[in-house]
């Protein structure tokens, strides 16, 4: 069923490590053709690219701070001149920068976690809209949201929690908004996945306690995430879902 996949010109931005890197290489090996995108991590991002090549599949990285609008607009105008075109964009670009209880905040990390999490999505999704209309088969839009945009997030995540319930939210307007041009709009949140994110933000006894309240007993892999963004794009698979946020937390939070 997901023999749609092939061929696909997929963006995945914030691939370079973790559950985006995980992403980009299942779409790879259901033979779309990806753009692996990073901010700093270059290294990673090639070794995904040497991976995937290695594999048999096609891959290429492009840089950009996708957290400023000029750079969003041009990450997707060099996609579309490495591959053709675009017929998935998946936002996954996002960063808690830091933790930090209110008093704490200054304009500084306000704008930095915004624009990471909601400029990002905003403005990459904006440029991609063209070439998303003309896919065929219609184009597809998956936003990464995350639980802290249903549970308000841990300690000094405020900021962070709120940029996702806004992703999550924007993604149901997107869903009406963009049918009309053939484009269904989607989104995933995971909730506690062993990633980069949490290796720099969570300490391990914070993640053993949110194990304990995870019904399925562990915390969630990058891989486990891969196969719900590999539904959400497959037109055969979901292809009359739309503006739907699919949880991906081993039952921690069922809404």
């Amino acid at each position: 069923m997901l023999e749609d996949l092939k061929s696909k010109r997929v963006l995945v931005t914030g691939s370079s490590t973790g559950m985006g890197a995980a992403v980009a290489k299942a779409f790879a090996a259901r033979g779309a053709r990806v753009i692996v995108h990073y901010n700093s991590s270059a290294g990673e991002a090639e070794a995904i690219v040497r991976d995937i090549r290695n594999a048999g599949g096609e891959a290429h990285a492009l840089q950009a701070d996708v957290s400023r609008s000029a750079a969003a607009a041009q990450l997707v105008e060099d996609s579309v001149a490495k591959l053709g075109g675009l017929d998935v964009l998946i936002n996954n670009a996002g960063a808690m920068i830091k933790r930090s209880p209110l008093q704490e905040i200054d304009d500084d990390l306000y704008d930095r976690v915004l624009d990471t999490n909601i400029r990002s999505v905003v403005m990459t999704s904006k440029a991609a809209l063209p070439y998303l209309s003309r896919a065929e088969g219609g184009g597809v839009i998956i936003n990464t949201s995350s639980i802290a945009a249903r549970n308000g997030g841990g300690p000094g995540a405020g900021l962070y929690a709120g940029a996702k319930a806004f992703v999550l939210n924007i993604t149901r307007n997107m869903a009406k908004e963009l049918a009309p041009n053939n484009i269904r709009v989607n989104g995933v949140s995971p909730g506690v996945i062993m990633t980069p994110f949490h290796e720099r933000f969570s300490s391990p006894d914070w993640i053993e306690t949110q194990r304990k309240t995870i019904p399925m007993a562990r915390i969630g892999t990058p891989e486990d995430a891969v196969g719900v963004f590999l539904f959400l794009a497959s037109n055969a698979m979901s292809g009359y879902i739309n503006g739907q946020t699919i949880e991906l937390n081993g039952g921690q939070y069922m809404p």
